[in-house]
């Protein structure tokens, strides 16, 4: 949002964070004295506070700050708007919001009827609703109790509206068979008035409102068209009389364009509550209660929002787990389908991480809780939901630009059809209807929600696949993706290598090769350690004289014999030579596999064994290329495995590219090297060190399983380490995409068409009317139809 600079005079105050003595205040006093516009500038260390006198931006002023190596604190506010009706009120909500001292940036949901506003620590909430009602709005809470008795009211008013109005519609169907079928004047009349000074109060209400502001919006559309076209009405009767008035009265038109209005309303929030189902559904994961285990081993059952971390928790077959946290006790399958997307149950062990709201299926669990509340992965993954929801696409600028204009201009073409079929001598009636019908049709409603319930439907479908979009941006930067670059451990592969071959020297078995070195590996936390212990079992031989070699591997003796096992530099080392191994060694090596050698240095030099570890594939890795593929998008690898390791993989899965021997700190370069060739690259990865390639792509996708610093640098997370998800997340985000552009297509275009045929005649007000509430609805119902994607088989 454009930031305003403070008017003359002003007072900013900044809380600083970082600062530890006088001389850290005084520089951050030097920082902000040198910013144009600032007169006075004074910090505080004891309150931790600055006082900026001047004309300067706030951006600026933080800026300085930031420059200086401090910290301006941030807060959050999650604010329901009440009153809001189209996209014209969200845009002066979002204006009013912006102009309040502290504020950085607000965004105005029209769908969700919330406002997300970041500001600097210590802005007033009091504040933030002055401007809201400054601009005609309310800050309301938004409750399921609260939607339900709104929801009630909104069924209330139309059902009241279409019994009042059922005569009129009646009557409109005797005319279509040349029949008068109308009520009594004076009965017109009487039922016309309390739909619209009764049940349409409300467009009055907002109209005002929106005047006050110095603005306009769809109210105040429908509140001058209808009480034009009941004004006349009423004029003509109390001119003629009930005998002369009758064929040109119009009370119908205003009783009926408000009957569908508010059928238009309630079928939109209904639609509304539909595309806002994802949230709810996660919310819903969370159990009410849970079995707390006390000091003496007696299960209690407890508030689950009294957990705390630490405490013991027992949870039985067919309950849902109250908590994160760890197993302790107990076995059993786990279903975490409705968190990440995932049909086939976990098993669970102890020492395995369970989720809040995933399920024990057939076993009891005793868990300890580890995270409870906001800080478990079902709160965050909502929140990051909500977030995405919330956020505004960069395509919604330009309906800002036409929102911000959209009322006055309307306005001004109905006064233009107003004058020019009296000019073209149409008599008054005609040119008031034809008026009225200009206004009415023209709804910037559906303007308004064209964005919003695409992006809501998108990612509440998205996140039920184990999908997280952070924001609409990523949605619009995943469209232009032309090569997803994966790394290799832990993204394409299991990252945990297996022993995938031994090969023995004559005389000597697989087995005692493999216990050899099991003794070898005993105690160590080496990723090819345990795929050797775990191929061993439980046979493991003690050893004697152990002794690390960093880079090589580890000797130590084992029942009278001297043994290394390490790499090919620890052969090369030793003086052993490979002999009849040196085949099979070669063989493996060119598959890409890593060697381990088994090495009897005495009592004699001798080559026992070559062990080959392989990283094998993911299962749906495979399924990961064919889908890039589909959609017309290259896949390639970057991985700091050896050129014949890497190739290996990228044969096997049919990559188009390969980029091997990459150290940590080189991924992003070759990001980097990839976007000077032209390409849009989308990074997948899961560790620290792809955090910089995520943020230097255009888009970054983050394997859930993998570390935070991953998952906060990308814009997309999967809740499950399958790539077979990173093809899937591609394909919705641009059927989000698709979807945004044919709603506001269908938007744009029904204003285009409807308000010009509304000018020249071709459409009544009630017509209009009608037209008006399908354009709201219509556009919802596409945006719904995101809700049946699901990720291809």
């Amino acid at each position: 949002m454009p930031e305003a600079p403070l008017p003359p005079a002003a007072i900013l105050s900044l809380p600083i964070s970082g600062m530890t003595c006088a001389s850290c205040a005084g520089r951050v006093e030097r920082a902000l004295g040198k910013l144009p516009g600032v007169t006075a500038a004074s910090v505080n260390l004891a309150t931790e506070r600055a006082e900026v006198r001047g004309t300067v931006p706030l951006a600026a002023a933080i800026g300085a700050v930031v420059q200086a190596g401090y910290g301006v604190p941030e807060q959050r506010f999650d604010l329901g708007i009440g009153g809001m009706t189209c996209a014209t009120c969200a845009g002066r909500v979002e204006r009013a919001l912006a102009k309040v001292p502290g504020v950085l940036e607000a965004s105005v949901n029209l769908a969700t009827e919330r406002a997300m506003v970041r500001a600097v620590a210590g802005t007033p909430e009091a504040a933030l609703a002055a401007a809201v009602a400054k601009a005609g709005y309310s800050l309301r809470e938004s409750t399921p109790e609260v939607a339900a008795a709104e929801g009630g009211r909104e069924k209330r008013d139309l059902i009241l509206a279409a019994v009042l109005a059922a005569p009129f519609l009646l009557g409109m169907v005797g005319m279509a068979f040349g029949q008068d079928w109308m009520p009594h004047p004076w009965l017109q009349a009487a039922l016309a008035a309390p739909v619209q000074f009764w049940l349409g109060a409300r467009f009055y209400r907002a109209g005002w409102a929106a005047l006050r502001a110095g603005t306009g919006n769809m109210d105040l559309l429908v509140a001058l068209g209808t009480s034009a076209a009941f004004g006349l009405s009423a004029w003509m009767l109390l001119k003629h009389g009930a005998a002369h008035a009758g064929h040109h009265l119009y009370f119908e038109a205003s009783a009926v364009v408000i009957l569908f209005i508010l059928l238009g309303k309630w079928l939109e929030a209904r639609a509304r509550r539909a595309t806002g189902a994802a949230i709810r559904a996660l919310l819903e994961l969370r159990p009410r209660t849970a079995h707390r285990i006390g000091a003496d081993g007696a299960e209690e059952a407890v508030p689950a929002a009294a957990l705390v971390v630490g405490d013991l928790v027992a949870v039985r077959p067919g309950e849902r787990i109250p908590a994160d946290g760890l197993v302790r006790e107990g076995r059993a399958g786990v279903d975490e389908s409705a968190l990440t997307g995932e049909s086939v149950p976990v098993e669970k062990e102890p020492g395995a991480r369970v989720s809040t709201g995933t399920i024990a299926l057939d076993g009891r669990l005793v868990i300890e809780a580890r995270a409870i509340g906001a800080e478990t992965v079902l709160a965050r993954v909502a929140a990051m939901v909500a977030a995405a929801q919330a956020s505004r696409a960069p395509v919604q600028r330009l309906v800002d630009r036409v929102s911000a204009v959209f009322v006055p201009v309307v306005v001004g073409i109905a006064l233009v059809t107003l004058v020019g079929w009296l000019l073209a001598g149409a008599g008054g009636e005609v040119a008031v209807m034809r008026a009225v019908a200009v206004l009415v049709i023209a709804c910037p409603c559906a303007l308004g929600l064209a964005t919003p319930a695409a992006i809501m439907a998108g990612t509440g479908a998205a996140a039920r696949a184990g999908i997280l979009i952070r924001d609409a941006e990523a949605i619009e930067r995943a469209q232009d993706v032309t090569l997803v670059a994966f790394d290799k451990t832990g993204t394409l592969t299991e990252g945990r290598p297996r022993l995938a071959a031994v090969h023995a020297a004559a005389g000597v078995t697989e087995a005692a090769a493999i216990r050899l070195a099991a003794g070898l590996q005993a105690g160590s936390e080496h990723p090819l350690a345990r795929a050797v212990l775990a191929r061993a079992g439980g046979d493991v031989p003690k050893v004697e004289a152990f002794r690390a070699l960093p880079g090589r591997g580890v000797s130590a003796t084992i029942d009278g014999q001297a043994l290394l096992l390490g790499s090919p530099r620890a052969l090369g080392e030793s003086g052993a030579e490979a002999g009849a191994l040196a085949a099979a060694a070669e063989a493996e090596s060119g598959q890409g596999r890593t060697l381990a050698w088994l090495v009897e240095t005495a009592p004699r030099l001798r080559v026992l064994a070559v062990l080959a570890f392989e990283d094998a594939e993911k299962p749906g890795a495979a399924a990961a290329i064919a889908g890039l593929r589909a959609l017309g998008v290259k896949a390639a690898m970057i991985s700091g495995d050896s050129k014949a390791a890497a190739g290996a993989v990228a044969a096997r899965l049919g990559l188009d590219d390969v980029a091997a021997e990459v150290l940590p700190a080189g991924k992003a370069e070759r990001v980097a090297a990839w976007q000077q060739a032209g390409e849009r690259v989308a990074m997948v990865g899961d560790g620290v060190n792809d955090a910089p390639a995520l943020a230097a792509a255009e888009l970054g996708i983050a394997m859930g399983t993998g570390t935070d610093v991953a998952i906060q640098a990308a814009g997309i997370t999967l809740l499950r380490g399958d790539p077979a998800l990173v093809p899937a997340a591609l394909d919705v985000t641009r059927r989000t995409l698709v979807k945004i552009r044919q709603n506001l297509g269908w938007a744009f275009g029904y204003n285009l068409v409807g308000v010009p045929l509304a000018a020249f005649g071709y459409l009544s007000p009630l017509v209009a009317g009608a037209a008006m509430a399908l354009s709201s609805v219509s556009v919802l119902g596409n945006a719904l139809l995101l809700s049946r994607w699901r990720p291809r088989s």
